[in-house]
């Protein structure tokens, strides 16, 4: 019999289970005509025996985890891979066999140099953005002229009419259970010949899942399903054609068609748990959402979050620091804080968790007159408390534990990895210099933040140049910054920060990058500006969506710089960019102290110097003219880190930027800063001319076509009274929700 799961590994695929520089080794060796001798036995067995002595056993099912070799060396070794190679030229070789998978690619398919993972695997033709999933599509104009339930209901306390139930209902995938599903809904092969694939994770049956994970994970799994989980499925497309599911813990791709044995996930020492949990996530994606490129999924356990006395507290406690202010809370806030991180540590709502430490953050700096706090940031903590209560009680499209972050580990250690350096980002605050390194995790198409912290002397504050060469883990932060990493030692928190664990056996290599970051997957790696700004439209609102330290980090593919203009008064450099594939972006960058060289790097990256730009990273967002990057890096011959280039910003910058107004945005900025000023003062500290204030700004937002924006400032103006209580912070809460919702979906 042959092995097709043999067939299909893909070099990406083995280096995904092996590492780069082994399946190189191995097939230098194998084209210089060191291949052992293979035998198959009745039952599907591959064995392989070396000159010198050494043995390899590939038995079926398991995949090569389930593989024996004699030599000394631990998991998947040159020896293995060797083994794969070989049979994979015989077979290829013997007459009437198609050609394996060759040096470089898959059959029909063009492997992404640094990608881990591209098996073959279906297309899913149409299937090009993912949908949202709490956000109306096209929702482009601001949700005052029209209201889009599914972002807006659940955070204003009304239920969703007609949404499909969540599946805490379902029943629990038992032993034995499998879908007999047909062929996804326009899905093809994409092999030559187009035949339909019927192939899903969900299609695993627990019995194969009991033999390629071993009945202890499987029982540890079951024990979990019975408390219940969210999950994301991303299923595979023509972009991307690994399927991916996002668990709690971990993320799992399943690298080879209908071999459990060859699924990955990334947490480090799970036994196999993860596997069987993203397999039944499968099952109840492809019964409740089956022609989605994307779905979220909630399964097994009780249908929603029933014990939320912790959550409550938290925003109780919002409640009272809305009311009494920043500028008058008193020494007593402290250990009301503590016990409600406590709270929420113990029922593993990790959201909230966060959020309620960053609010300690800015009291305490405001406390200390620091420079971090601001009254937006203190707004917009106030704010997401009882915007994520409001989305559970009233069922949104989000699973529960999505908005909380039910579950989620504050650490989790992961297996061997590999990083690409995105760039940095340096910042002073507070009395020190932060400098955050963007690394992109490919395997888990995720982005993970490296942050270092250095204080602020009697010299002055170091700038980012200055720092380049301080050294993480034996490696400059220059060379993390743009570098690829390999480590064995990574740890990653809930929100995606990054750490490396210390200890005897701890590895990490870095080695030079010249941005080479075609191979980066789809959902990292953007060509058209235009689709991309479409994809941030469908995600949920920012107030709900999971506290990821790098979310909104993206690679832009560019084809051209069309202009470049700086604005002096604001000390802002903008660049109008046009996508590989179409469309055009603005990539924008203000003058920071800490980076003073940043805007002169940036401007000579872009116009040329160091060859023709074809990727920028940084953080994404939507604009009033398209989509927004606010870069990191600029790869051209060289990759080149704004923050961290040197210069004292003494150069000419020339070109002029279109300041064309933008009262939309004006008038949304100033009725936030009111509100974030209500905030810092206290509803029961406010002047008496403040509702009168209010409605002015409520006019203006109306006067720009905002009215239900304007119509939320009016409730607040009339929901003061002599004595704010719960129905200001209600009447508050809502206003800054409309206006924040509003901001992010123009």
């Amino acid at each position: 019999m042959t092995r097709e799961d043999l067939i299909a590994l893909t070099p990406d695929v083995l280096a995904a289970l092996s590492n780069r520089g082994l399946v190189k080794r191995a097939t230098k060796e194998v084209d210089a005509g060191e291949r052992p001798v293979l035998t198959e036995d009745t039952d599907g067995a591959v064995r392989a025996a070396y000159p010198d002595g050494v043995t390899v056993t590939l038995p079926p099912g398991g995949g090569l985890a389930a593989a024996r070799c004699s030599c000394p060396a631990p998991g998947v070794c040159r020896h293995l891979l060797a083994v794969v190679l070989t049979y994979q030229r015989t077979h290829a070789d013997a007459p009437g066999q198609d050609a394996a998978p060759g040096q470089d690619a898959a059959p029909g398919q063009d492997a992404a140099p640094g990608q881990d993972a591209a098996p073959g695997q279906d297309a899913a033709p149409g299937h090009d953005a993912a949908p949202g999933h709490d956000a109306a599509p096209g929702q482009d104009a601001a949700l005052d002229r029209k209201a889009a339930p599914d972002r807006e209901s659940a955070l204003d306390g009304k239920a969703v009419p007609g949404r499909r139930a969540g599946p805490g209902g379902q029943a629990a995938p038992g032993p034995g259970a499998s879908q007999d599903r047909g062929a996804e809904p326009g899905r093809e092969d994409a092999a030559a010949g187009g035949e339909p694939s019927r192939w899903s994770p969900g299609d695993v049956t627990d019995e194969e899942l009991a033999v390629a994970i071993g009945a202890p994970a499987l029982a540890a799994a079951r024990r979990r399903l019975r408390r219940g989980y969210s999950a994301v499925v991303h299923r595979p497309d023509a972009a991307d054609p690994v399927p991916r599911v996002e668990l709690p813990t971990a993320t799992v791709r399943f690298l080879v068609p209908g071999q459990i044995g060859y699924a990955r996930g990334d947490a480090a020492d799970d036994g196999g748990e993860s596997i069987a949990l993203a397999v039944w996530a499968c099952r109840a994606a492809d019964r409740q959402h089956p022609d989605r490129p994307e779905a979220q999924v909630r399964v097994g356990g009780p249908a929603t979050v029933t014990d939320l006395a912790a959550l409550d507290a938290a925003v109780a406690l919002a409640a009272d620091v809305l009311l009494t202010g920043a500028a008058h809370l008193g020494s007593g806030t402290d250990a009301r804080l503590a016990a409600v991180r406590r709270d929420l540590d113990a029922a593993g709502l990790r959201w909230p968790l966060l959020a309620v430490d960053d609010l300690a953050g800015q009291l305490e700096a405001y406390a200390a007159r620091g420079a971090r706090y601001r009254p937006e940031t203190l707004a917009d903590l106030l704010a997401e408390l009882p915007a994520r209560r409001r989305a559970v009680v009233n069922a949104g499209a989000t699973p529960a534990e999505r908005v909380l972050g039910a579950h989620e580990p504050a650490e989790t250690p992961l297996r061997r990895l590999r990083l690409t350096g995105l760039g940095a980002r340096v910042r002073e605050s507070a009395g020190e210099i932060a400098v955050d390194m963007v690394l992109a995790h490919p395997a888990a198409v995720s982005v993970l933040v490296l942050r270092r912290t250095y204080p602020v002397t009697d010299d002055g504050a170091p700038t980012g140049h200055e720092l380049v060469g301080r050294r993480v883990t034996g490696a400059t932060l220059g060379a993390l910054a743009t570098g690829n990493v390999v480590s064995e030692s990574a740890v990653r928190s809930a929100a995606h920060r990054l750490r490396f664990a210390a200890g005897r056996l701890a590895r990490t290599t870095v080695t030079p990058g010249a941005g080479e970051w075609s191979g980066l997957p789809p959902g990292l790696l953007a060509r058209d500006p235009d689709a991309l700004a479409a994809e941030l439209a469908a995600r949920p609102p920012r107030l709900l969506r999971p506290r990821a330290a790098a979310e909104s980090v993206r690679v832009l593919a560019l084809g051209e710089v069309r202009a470049i203009g700086y604005a002096a008064g604001e000390q802002r450099l903008d660049a109008t960019v046009a996508g590989a594939d179409g469309g055009t972006a603005t990539v924008t960058a203000t003058h920071h102290s800490a980076a003073p060289g940043a805007l002169d790097a940036l401007a000579a990256a872009l116009d040329g110097t160091h060859g023709p730009p074809r990727y920028v990273s940084g953080t994404v967002r939507r604009g009033a003219d398209g989509l927004v990057v606010e870069p990191l890096a600029v790869v051209a011959d060289a990759v080149v880190v704004p923050d961290l280039a040197p210069g004292a910003g003494d150069g000419r910058l020339a070109g002029a930027v279109d300041a064309r107004p933008d009262p939309v945005a004006a008038a949304l900025g100033t009725a936030s800063a009111l509100l974030a000023q209500a905030a810092h003062t206290g509803l029961r500290h406010l002047p008496a001319g403040f509702p009168d204030r209010l409605r002015a700004t409520a006019a203006g937002l109306a006067g720009v076509g905002l009215d239900r924006c304007g119509a939320a400032l009016s409730g607040l103006a009339l929901a003061l009274g002599a004595d704010p209580g719960e129905p200001a912070v209600r009447a508050w809460v809502d206003a800054w929700i409309r206006l924040s919702v509003t901001a992010e979906s123009r």
